[in-house]
């Protein structure tokens, strides 16, 4: 019985580009919505504040 790594009980697999990914499509259809909503200055305020939300929690984390 040929066994690898990811047979081993107790280690997940890892989903950081699956979570990557989501992320991307989420904020897309959630900047979609809206400007659809309420326009593009909406989504260009909501995109500088996830800009500046990442960049802090970047900079917390050194």
């Amino acid at each position: 019985m040929d066994q690898t790594m990811d047979d081993y009980p107790g280690r997940a697999p890892d989903f950081r580009k699956a979570c990557l990914v989501m992320f991307g499509v989420n904020l897309s259809w959630i900047l979609i919505a809206i400007w659809a909503i309420w326009g593009l200055i909406a989504v260009a305020c909501t995109g500088w504040c996830i800009n500046r939300a990442i960049s802090y929690v970047e900079a917390r984390r050194g």
